[in-house]
């Protein structure tokens, strides 16, 4: 019934931390126009795009944000790393007005905000800043979600900020934080393209995050016992 375009930066062994970039790091906007590929954007309703990608191909993350808002999808990017908000600020920024869900973390949103020189390191008054950016179409309200590890989940709309508790889990049964973020995601977004109260979206991200920390490397059951 929905689908979601995820164009990928990286190809990245997380178990050893060891980036191969190979042919991600040579995407061109040409790629994404071939009448093949274009259909699969086409197509989608969502689309989700890691911040990494604003290192290798800024032009076809505008392609898809433009294609977006011209037709009503929902256009979604994540903060990623400090460095980006730091060192890709202008293709951030030139991103950030399609943006109907921004994604990050604490160390994230605070650099996001240095950066933009808002002088202040509260998560809560970031994510609402972030989320009143001014937006190239209004078809969308802006939602910003920041994570904060074992802390409450940040999710700023409409001009107010809702917390969100985590799934507390004992230290040791805590094995590996590698990938936690990208499956709350992951979890957020599977509930998303149901249309899926806010809440939903979150606690599905929050089990995603909960699970993954569990296991050494980015893994997942086979079968997953959300409900």
């Amino acid at each position: 019934m929905y689908n979601l375009f995820v164009p990928c930066s990286t190809s990245i062994l997380l178990g050893s931390l060891v980036a191969n970039l190979s042919a991600a790091n040579c995407y061109k906007a040409d790629h994404l126009k071939k009448p093949e590929n274009w259909a699969l954007v086409e197509k989608a309703k969502y689309y989700y795009i890691a911040g990494f990608f604003l290192t290798v191909s800024p032009e076809s993350i505008q392609l898809v944000a433009e294609h977006a808002v011209a037709n009503n999808k929902v256009f979604m990017m994540n903060l990623s790393a400090p460095f980006i908000c730091e060192f890709f600020r202008d293709a951030q920024e030139k991103a950030l007005p399609y943006m109907d869900y921004v994604f990050g973390n604490e160390t994230e949103a605070k650099t996001f905000s240095k950066v933009h020189g808002w002088q202040t390191d509260n998560v809560e008054e970031i994510a609402l800043k972030i989320s009143q950016w001014p937006k190239a179409s209004g078809t969308h309200k802006r939602i910003t979600v920041i994570t904060q590890g074992a802390d409450p989940v940040v999710v700023a709309e409409d001009g107010k900020v809702k917390l969100f508790p985590v799934i507390l889990l004992p230290k040791e049964k805590l094995v590996d934080t590698n990938g936690a973020g990208d499956a709350f995601v992951g979890g957020f977004l599977s509930q998303l393209i149901l249309e899926k109260p806010i809440e939903d979206c979150v606690r599905a991200g929050c089990y995603a995050a909960n699970v993954v920390i569990q296991r050494s490397g980015c893994t997942c059951p086979e079968k997953p016992d959300f409900n």
